[in-house]
């Protein structure tokens, strides 16, 4: 458990772009937890970066912190934390979500009666829960069911807490349902979540399979694919990377939702898999950032 913090107030692209050069550093320290978000709904590109340390920072510690921003690094704010508990004083501050016909919370906060409302506690590996670009692909896939794509059987590569899935299974119940991550971490975090959103887990239609696996290199998503519908917000570099995987993984006409990349990467990752065999359906910002909805070629 967290007992020391440093705070900075800063511009929201620029604590954007700290958040992901955390996520692309090689070597960081799993004990250094670092979190952003809007603190004022008056101030939305006005927002608070914290990390949180098990103690008191060291100059390691704060360079490892300030090598996130380019250029001179903001003042920081170093303060002990009293003994409470931090995690629910950082979901105190994560303030719901609405995308498509979703509702994504804290336990904090209430239901939204006329939505689908899904409750994703804060932890190590929810950081993206509240983050565009998660927003984005639930409000793509809620698109999607509207238009009337059909899904029988659905990859989620990079799950982290779940929320994809537990959303796809929603818009497309009885299907097969596959989530994965490279982190162990998330295996506990998931089954807690599917717990708490009455997600049932399993191997058959209308149940969720949790597994730990780099790309797509698991039995279990060899064994399921063919998949009509994937699913990967992660990162622009192993998008690219995997494009040829996910093509092999995808049946033809098959459809897959692409985030967790920034606008400006995004035709890169675009012409990566249009050589892997996918046209773009349809796409859409929300701040810096890119989703993408692709389908695969039919054959011939």
């Amino acid at each position: 458990m967290p007992d020391w913090k440093m705070s900075a107030e800063m511009p929201r692209e620029t604590a954007e772009a700290a958040l992901l050069a955390q996520e692309l550093a090689p070597e960081w320290d799993p004990e250094l937890v670092v979190s952003a978000c809007e603190f004022d709904p008056e101030r939305p590109d006005e927002w608070l970066f914290e990390a949180w340390l098990p103690r008191e920072p060291d100059m390691e510690d704060r360079a490892a912190i300030e090598a996130l921003f380019v250029g001179s690094p903001p003042q920081f704010r170093t303060e002990k934390l009293p003994d409470s508990d931090w995690v629910v004083e950082s979901q105190m501050r994560v303030q719901p979500i609405r995308a498509g016909r979703f509702h994504v919370r804290t336990p904090d906060y209430s239901k939204a009666p006329e939505l689908v409302d899904f409750v994703i506690p804060a932890s190590q590996a929810f950081g993206t829960g509240h983050h565009e670009t998660t927003a984005g692909c639930l409000a793509m896939l809620d698109l999607m069911r509207r238009e009337g794509v059909v899904a029988r059987n659905i990859a989620d590569i990079g799950t982290g807490t779940g929320l994809l899935a537990f959303a796809a299974m929603h818009l497309w119940p009885g299907a097969h349902a596959t989530a994965s991550d490279n982190d162990p971490v998330c295996l506990p975090v998931v089954e807690e979540n599917a717990r708490l959103n009455d997600v049932p887990l399993g191997g058959r239609r209308g149940e969720l399979a949790m597994i730990i696996a780099e790309g797509m290199d698991h039995p279990l998503l060899e064994a399921r694919a063919p998949f009509d519908l994937l699913i990967a917000n992660i990162l622009a570099r192993p998008l690219i990377d995997l494009a040829r995987d996910f093509a092999d993984a995808v049946a033809p006409g098959g459809h897959v939702v692409l985030s967790g990349l920034l606008e400006t990467q995004e035709p890169d990752v675009r012409r990566a898999y249009r050589r892997a065999g996918f046209r773009l359906a349809r796409r859409h910002v929300r701040g810096d950032w890119s989703i993408l909805w692709l389908r695969k070629r039919h054959r011939g």
